[in-house]
């Protein structure tokens, strides 16, 4: 215990001077294969918030910001050595083959609702931008999906920080909210395949009468 005080608050004196970049740069190794609980970052920044130190949005952006960046290492990287070299050396990242070939079934079968609902899942999120670079999904839906995922986790992180402050509590209510939104991808998962993909396969089939 003594150890991860220690380690939040070396987090919070890294936000707490170099600001914005601080926050950029954590969130980036944090959405690329250095993976770490986004909580022990977005929290301490939402508390720095509330004290005056930091604008909330600002805050928000920057988590955002580098949650995108991290994502387009693994993009941009898995794109370049191919799935080859992710099946052989994945696991010196923290990528067992077991969880890649998960991560790339899961893309695969649901491609954009995949990489949006994925960024919402602790252990996932930083991987799904891998099947992503891998299939060459294009790089302005990617960006959008990746953003719009990450936006909603770092500004519930960052409120969670503002309204109870900087302590362990907030962080297990972190890991509940974390819970309580696998809730709600599955509900998003039943809409998904009632709604949308009828829809499609109807879009499809309309498409090859013509």
């Amino acid at each position: 215990m003594e150890f991860i005080h220690d380690i939040v608050h070396w987090i919070v004196e890294i936000v707490s001077q170099l600001g914005y970049l601080g926050i950029l740069i954590l969130m980036a190794l944090e959405s690329s294969f250095v993976p770490f609980p986004s909580e022990i970052v977005m929290i301490p920044a939402g508390y720095l918030a509330k004290q005056g130190e930091m604008n909330i949005f600002l805050a928000i952006l920057a988590g955002v910001g580098g949650s995108l960046i991290g994502a387009y290492i693994n993009y941009f990287l898995s794109m370049t050595l191919g799935r080859k070299f992710i099946l052989k050396y994945g696991h010196y990242f923290f990528l067992s083959e077991d969880k890649f070939l998960k991560v790339e079934q899961l893309f695969l079968k649901h491609g954009s609702f995949a990489t949006f609902v994925g960024r919402l899942i602790f252990g996932i999120r930083q991987w799904i931008s891998i099947p992503a670079g891998l299939s060459r999904m294009p790089l302005g839906t990617f960006s959008i999906l990746t953003s719009l995922g990450a936006g909603i986790w770092v500004a519930i992180l960052v409120s969670l920080g503002y309204i109870l402050g900087d302590s362990e509590s907030t962080a297990h209510m972190a890991k509940k909210i974390g819970f309580w939104l696998l809730g709600v991808v599955a509900i998003m998962t039943i809409a998904y395949y009632w709604w949308w993909v009828p829809r499609k396969k109807n879009g499809n089939a309309n498409e090859s009468v013509s």
